[in-house]
């Protein structure tokens, strides 16, 4: 399998790039998500992708330049819900029974997509009340703690299992997009910061922490590539272990190179300056959604032939 870029590709990333340089610098980033953020990601074409004819594969390479700039907002929802609700929309997987629901980005969204089973339910957001949490695992993802959601809607035309396909897709490529910037931020503060007169990354143990994260992010990203791949054409593969495989991979690479860069940056990295925080702190969240790294690898599992 080819995974070189076609030109087009190479075009969609390029502009996706510089959109996230021009307009999501780190401290636009660290403002949060808003409808601005939302407006101009959507003015971009960014959740209007499969609608407008690209493929997955092509909506992977645009949410790996969205994870290098580790944009926040529920994107992922945003794509998968497209052209079926009106304005911001957000979502999970409903909790089991007795477990509390957490939603994120709440108060900016105006509907809550719940995957039901194999149906989706779409709720307003107004109608969704719970606890705003003091401290969440990411600071730029607020989550709110709900007790009891409503029933909701169902959206006849989505289905809960392709949804869940497409959000981890989309979600690896993103872990995937943070894990290259994670190794790029770590490459460049080790070739400025000196000691005993030497750039810090021409030591050993610097040199080999950076060709760790490298591997680490080069095979995420040809994992997302084929999981997306074969989510475009299933005949390509099985589905389901490409697209498991890629997000446990992804995830993996996403918290390993982030605490990497911190380690890198040094004392540098533990200081709430640095942007290394945030990419490890989104990462875990990351890991949340859309199969957590457990339920990936047990997927993976259950496919092995048998001894």
């Amino acid at each position: 399998m080819n995974f070189d870029l076609t030109d087009d590709q190479e075009a969609l990333r390029d502009g996706i790039r510089a959109v996230c340089q021009g307009r999501f610098t780190s401290e636009r980033v660290r403002a949060g998500f808003d409808r601005a953020v939302w407006d101009e990601l959507a003015e971009t074409g960014v959740f209007s992708l499969i609608a407008d004819g690209f493929a997955w594969a092509d909506a992977a390479i645009a949410f790996e330049e969205l994870g290098r700039a580790v944009v926040p907002g529920p994107l992922v929802w945003g794509v998968l819900a497209h052209g079926l609700v009106d304005g911001v929309p957000t979502g999970l997987d409903r909790p089991g029974a007795g477990a509390p629901a957490m939603v994120e980005h709440l108060d900016a969204s105006d509907t809550v997509l719940v995957l039901d089973g194999g149906a989706v339910r779409a709720i307003a957001a107004s109608a969704v009340t719970g606890e705003l949490l003091d401290w969440p695992l990411d600071p730029l993802t607020p989550i709110t703690r709900v007790d009891a959601l409503p029933e909701g809607d169902v959206l006849a035309a989505a289905d809960a299992a392709a949804w869940r396909r497409q959000g981890a897709v989309l979600t690896a490529a993103f872990e995937a997009g943070m894990a290259h910037a994670c190794v790029e931020a770590a490459t460049g503060y080790s070739l400025g910061r000196k000691q005993f007169d030497r750039p810090i990354g021409s030591f050993q143990a610097i040199k080999h922490l950076l060709a760790d994260a490298i591997v680490r992010a080069e095979v995420a990203r040809t994992a997302v590539h084929a999981a997306a791949v074969t989510l475009d054409d299933s005949e390509v593969g099985d589905v389901d272990r490409a697209i498991a495989g890629a997000k446990l991979l992804a995830g993996e690479a996403a918290v390993k190179n982030a605490k990497t860069s911190v380690q890198v940056h040094g004392g540098m990295g533990f200081t709430w300056e640095v942007d290394a925080h945030l990419y490890l702190k989104r990462a875990w969240l990351c890991n949340t959604v859309f199969g957590t790294p457990d339920a990936c690898a047990d997927a993976l599992a259950a496919g092995l032939p048998a001894a």
